[in-house]
Formats: C-alpha cells, sequence, structure tokens
C-alpha cells in the first residue's frame, strides 16, 4: 500500500450475526468442550476419543469468528430475495489515464438510461445501462471499433431482447468479423472487451480478455468475470486443444490473453476455431438491495489491486462523498501510487442514489478462552498422537 495512504475501512462488516438460540446452542456445545479440556488439566482422559479434536476446532473457530469481527471481513450470506421490489437507480463515473505507457489504447463507454439510447420501439424492460471497457493493444483501432459497435451488434441481433445471453455472444463474435472486414483499419490491432448490460434487476457481464468486473455487496468483493489469461487452466487446455501453445504465459508466444476481439494475424479464416477466441464468457446475477455497486477496470488496475482492496477503497470513497466519478479518479491515483504499468480505465456504478450505509456490528460477542498451561498440555497430546 502506498505510503502515507490509510486505507483501513471505517467501517466493520458482519453478516448473518448471532442469533440467541445460536449462542445459547453454542454455550451448551462448549460447555461440555471445556470440561474435557478441564479434565486434561486435571490428568484425566476425555470423556470421548474425539472430543479433544473438537474442543480444538472449535476454539480455532471462535478465534477465526471474533478475528473476523475485528477485521471487518463480511460474512456473506445467499440472498434470497426474489420477491424483492428493488429496482436500481445508475449513477456512473468513469476515469481514463495513460499511465507510464506511452501511448493510451483504452476505449470505455458509459450509458446509465440504454432506454433512451434505445427508443421507445423496443421491447426492452426499464430500467436499462449498458457499460464497456475495451483494452486495446498494437493500436488503438480494435478498442475504438468495438467501442463504437458493440452495442449495435447487441440490438440488431436476432435474439434480442428475447435471449440477451445468445445475443451477448454473437455480437462479440460479430464485431470481430466486421473488424476483419474494415479495409481502412489496422487489423492486427486487438482488443479486450468487458460490458455490463442491465434490464431491470438483472445485471449479465460478458468478458473476454483480462479486463474485471466486481461488485460490491455491503462490503465483500463478488467477482462477476474470470480472467482470460493464457496460463489459466481451462484456457490453455482449449488453446493447446486448438493447436496453440502457452509459452511463458503468452498465447504463441505474443499475446499476454487467450480471449480478444481483432488480432487477425493470428486467428483462422472467419468461422473456424482458432486458440485466440473472441468469444465471451457471461456471468448473470439479480440485483438486491444488498448490491451497491459495480466496478469495472482494466488489468492495469488489477495488476496492482485485488478486487476486495478495490471495493474497499471504492466503498470507502462512496460513503464520503458519493460520487462514482471521484470514486473512479481515486481508485486510478491509487493503482498509479501502486506503479502501474499500464493504461488505466475504470468504472464505478452505483445502483442506488443513497452513499452506502454505515453497517455496524452487534455489540455482543462469543469469546472462549484457554489458559497457557492448558494449551501447553494439548500441544504435547496433539504431538504425541
Amino acid at each position: 500500500m502506498a505510503a502515507g495512504m490509510d486505507f483501513s475501512s471505517p467501517f466493520t462488516v458482519i453478516e448473518g450475526g448471532y442469533s440467541n438460540d445460536n449462542v445459547s446452542g453454542m454455550d451448551s456445545e462448549n460447555s461440555d468442550n471445556l470440561d474435557n479440556i478441564k479434565q486434561i488439566t486435571n490428568g484425566k482422559p476425555p470423556r470421548h476419543a474425539s472430543v479433544l479434536r473438537h474442543c480444538v476446532s472449535t476454539t480455532r473457530l471462535l478465534a477465526a469468528t471474533d478475528l473476523a469481527m475485528d477485521v471487518g471481513i463480511v460474512v456473506n450470506k445467499p440472498s434470497s430475495d426474489e420477491k424483492s421490489e428493488f429496482l436500481p437507480l445508475f449513477r456512473s463515473g468513469s476515469c481514463a489515464e495513460r499511465g507510464p505507457k506511452q501511448y493510451m489504447e483504452d476505449e470505455h463507454v458509459c450509458m446509465d438510461n440504454l432506454i433512451e439510447h434505445l427508443g421507445a420501439t423496443t421491447d426492452f424492460r426499464p430500467p436499462g445501462a449498458f457499460y464497456g471497457v475495451f483494452d486495446g493493444h498494437g493500436g488503438t483501432d480494435a478498442a475504438s471499433f468495438v467501442r463504437k459497435n458493440i452495442l449495435k451488434f447487441i440490438i440488431e441481433d436476432s435474439h434480442f431482447p428475447i435471449c440477451v445471453e445468445k445475443a451477448l455472444k454473437n455480437a462479440f463474435v460479430q464485431a470481430d468479423y466486421a473488424f476483419a472486414d474494415s479495409s481502412s483499419l489496422d487489423i492486427s490491432s486487438g482488443t479486450t472487451a468487458l460490458t455490463a448490460l442491465v434490464f431491470g434487476r438483472n445485471l449479465i457481464i460478458a468478458n473476454a480478455g483480462d479486463c474485471r468486473a466486481v461488485l460490491g455487496r455491503r462490503g465483500r468483493a463478488i467477482e462477476m468475470s474470470k480472467d482470460h489469461k493464457p496460463n489459466c487452466t481451462s484456457e490453455r487446455l482449449r488453446i493447446e486443444e486448438l493447436g496453440g501453445v502457452v509459452y511463458d504465459g503468452y498465447l504463441n508466444g505474443q499475446l499476454s490473453v487467450a480471449r480478444a476481439i481483432g488480432d487477425w494475424h493470428m486467428k483462422n479464416p472467419k468461422g473456424s476455431a482458432c486458440p485466440l477466441s473472441a468469444e465471451p464468457e457471461l456471468h448473470e446475477t439479480l440485483l438486491t438491495e444488498e448490491d451497491e455497486f459495480l466496478i469495472m477496470g482494466c488489468d492495469g488496475l488489477w495488476d496492482v489491486m485485488s478486487s476486495q482492496c478495490a471495493v474497499t477503497v471504492a466503498r470507502k470513497e462512496l460513503m464520503l462523498h458519493n460520487d462514482p466519478e471521484r470514486c473512479s479518479r481515486e481508485l486510478v491515483r491509487e493503482a498509479l501510487k501502486r506503479n502501474t504499468c499500464d493504461n488505466l480505465t475504470v468504472i464505478v456504478v452505483c445502483f442506488s442514489p443513497d452513499p452506502p450505509p454505515r453497517i455496524e456490528i452487534p455489540s455482543f460477542r462469543v469469546r472462549r478462552s484457554i489458559s497457557a498451561e492448558g494449551l501447553n498440555l494439548l500441544k504435547g497430546v496433539l504431538d504425541n498422537n
């Protein structure tokens, strides 16, 4: 972490907590365990052979629970809010910087009101929004082309809006083919592509490459895409099955991503499978009140920052000023301070007009302790086993 920067969380997050029933149940169970520990300290064996391990496991579990409370680790619980009346309200901000590289090759798009853009003739359920990050390489032609055309390929696909997932996959491939046919562009340039399409409460992320989308859910980072690196196991298997090789982390020794639009000097004729794929992977989720914001960024951000760190920084910023654009600038600034080696593009999308709430931990805690003598006796018994 950069010197002089304090990103310690201004809040402590814990979900699920303890109910009275849970506490009483744990007290009952652990009183038996402590009785067995007392037997050990008095030189007596435990009543059951498995109790000793259970005592140690219970002690570790309780210690881990206390640690989670102390450092603000979010204990996530699955949401069953299928019938919620929640509808997101989209607010976005973005920041793009050239960074230490000689040229800026990233492109991005933010569209908070997709319904207005599409017009009343499209059978698309409001509210709707569209966002994209395109990390170019080998020039700007591919990234610029995809930014200008990807949404058109989505909405003009015959499957849209009945089957949005199919339309998204087709759009990425069609954008790749259309770019190859552009005689005025350098088709040896390429770009990764990450898009977020929201209609109603449905969020669909489509990704080809190593940009990343991360959902901030009450302080917890939920990764909505997978980085397509050549040395990723699933990508390596796909590449090798199609006759490619991964050398020192690079596809065919040339490219640091396994999926991209463009780079036609590395691809087979249109319609045939090849190691470098333009087909995206999709990830869909149903937004709830717990989903506070989405971070989309190129690998210049994720090379120097974990998903959880980015969510923590973003949430802290939004709690201070509730401005997604200032939040995106702060993420870029922090990545530059951490000496990223790439262009930087970050989009922050908020799903509510309000800032993230401060979440307090329960005032009661369950703690257990054991004497140093007891710990030494336990250690001796375990070592003898």
